[in-house]
């Protein structure tokens, strides 16, 4: 069976070129783009034809996933009706390769007189879609990986690294948060990995907290009875001192049999690993996975004051 693997290796290694040969061009008109879209009030519209169009809806998409509101057009339906969906308050980024495509250079005119900014993704500076940009941003390539230099392939890769760069640049211009892009993905994976322990821990009636002088056979009840595996050990202002669980209970019993009725602050494992409010549930994932046999986790505020328990079973699709 015939082997492709130096064809692949080509097309990557062309695509790569086109991509820092970008990189090498960026300069103070990148810039002017970044402030331009921060300066508008309405959204920024993506439009480009054909394989363009499809960078264009990626690059819309990471834009709105990241704090810049977006949305895509169609050349061709904006003709017929949809460039009612550009007002005069928007920033329009326009994708063609040789900037001379048919269907796009009919709405420049129109964008113009809508009074919508424009910024160009060309590989063409001279062309049509250049002269009627406010901005330009070159995104011309060597040849395209296509061995007729034909479909378009590395002049695409090219427009999906730099609208990558351009929605990461106003990302960082914004400072967009975890938390921020935690709001914009709850749902999925995503969403998953970016929630807080505040949102996963167990507190209120959920969460057993008990004085050190507590005989240990009362928490085991208190246990039992909210079906958790640990119990918090806290003093009178709500600080942690220790932590209670099924291991501590087992190995009490097995070093005498008494221990029952002992208080819980003889056999409890005095201060215990902590996670601060705030932390990523992923991170408290992590922390118990380098610690073993760590199952349940207390969270405790910047004062040191218990403010609920993490436990394993809660953290499984983390």
């Amino acid at each position: 069976m015939p082997s492709y693997q130096q064809t692949a290796k080509q097309v990557l290694e062309l695509e790569a070129a086109a991509v820092e040969a970008i990189a090498a061009r960026i300069d103070g008109r990148f810039d002017a783009a970044v402030e331009m879209i921060m300066g508008c009030t309405g959204r920024v519209a993506v439009t480009g034809m054909g394989k363009c169009g499809i960078i264009g809806r990626k690059i819309s998409a990471t834009l709105a996933s990241t704090g810049t509101p977006s949305t895509t057009v169609h050349p061709a339906e904006a003709i017929h009706g949809d460039l009612g969906m550009i007002t005069k308050d928007d920033v329009v980024i326009a994708l063609s390769n040789s900037g001379e495509t048919e269907e796009l250079v009919r709405l420049l005119p129109i964008i113009r007189k809508i009074g919508a900014k424009l910024i160009a993704f060309t590989g063409a500076p001279e062309s049509t879609l250049a002269k009627h940009s406010d901005i330009v941003l070159d995104t011309a390539v060597e040849r395209e990986a296509c061995p007729f230099n034909l479909a378009p392939t590395a002049s695409t890769t090219a427009q999906l690294a730099l609208g990558d760069a351009l929605a990461m640049a106003l990302l960082h211009r914004r400072n967009f948060t975890p938390e921020d892009y935690a709001q914009l993905h709850p749902g999925g994976s995503l969403g998953r990995k970016l929630l807080k322990v505040d949102d996963v821990m167990r507190s209120g009636e959920r969460l057993v907290k008990v004085a050190p002088a507590t005989k240990v056979r009362d928490v085991v009840i208190a246990l039992t009875q909210t079906r958790n595996g640990a119990a918090c050990v806290v003093d009178k202002a709500g600080s942690l001192l220790g932590i209670f669980t099924d291991g501590d209970f087992r190995r009490a019993i097995l070093k005498d049999s008494q221990a029952i009725d002992h208080p819980v602050e003889s056999v409890m494992t005095k201060s215990p690993t902590a996670i601060p409010a705030g932390k990523l549930a992923v991170e408290a994932v992590q922390l118990m996975r380098d610690r073993r046999k760590i199952s349940q986790l207390p969270v405790v505020d910047k004062a040191g004051t218990l403010v609920g328990l993490l436990d394993d079973d809660d953290l499984l699709n983390l």
